[in-house]
């Protein structure tokens, strides 16, 4: 018999939906890694490239599975790969996990799952969380020359440049993917 945890989880995932939030995260990293390896680097084009793309992929993975509790598994399972893959500053990490259950927490509240619009909101929610994070973890690492601090905030932005048109391309998917019958809502 099962029980805890476990027996929660077997109630409230699919084996199909929890493999869709792998391949989609797995996805998003490698769409990124190729983005920055054909962009040369660190540039703006690059930057806002993959932050497009990776809103993109997450807002479709939202709108395919409408469950709370999808996006802190995206987020665990990106943030494994980006340690694993990447071997990334695992400062990164927390900024990552932090806007997720933020973003699950107000997206629970406000039953963001349970609207098409609640989707793209708790999509841009979790972005914007995200960066704010990540700029306060970079000023405490920095705060000792804010000269350094200043730089950083740019790319932030340009970031989130790049999350805003992905949560519109996404939004434009998402219209083509109902049509085509492979999203249902």
């Amino acid at each position: 018999m099962r029980t805890g945890l476990i027996q929660r989880l077997g109630e409230h995932w699919q084996a199909r939906e929890l493999v869709l939030v792998g391949v989609f995260a797995t996805t998003s990293k490698l769409t990124s890694i190729l983005i920055a390896l054909a962009s040369g680097g660190m540039n703006p084009l690059g930057l806002i490239a993959k932050n497009l793309v990776f809103t993109l992929l997450l807002l479709v993975l939202l709108y395919k599975v409408r469950k709370p509790g999808t996006l802190m598994l995206f987020a665990v399972v990106s943030a494994l790969m980006s340690l694993m893959m990447l071997g990334t500053n695992v400062m990164l990490v927390p900024p990552l996990l932090v806007a997720a259950v933020i973003a699950e927490a107000l997206g629970f509240c406000f039953k963001a799952y349970e609207r098409s619009w609640g989707v793209i909101v708790l999509t841009a929610l979790f972005d914007i969380a995200y960066k704010v994070v990540t700029l306060g973890a970079s000023f405490l690492m920095v705060r000792e020359s804010p000269g350094v601090f200043a730089v950083i905030v740019p790319f932030i932005a340009l970031g989130y440049l790049g999350s805003v048109l992905g949560l519109i391309a996404g939004y434009y998917s998402v219209k083509e993917l109902r049509h085509a019958g492979i999203i249902r809502s």
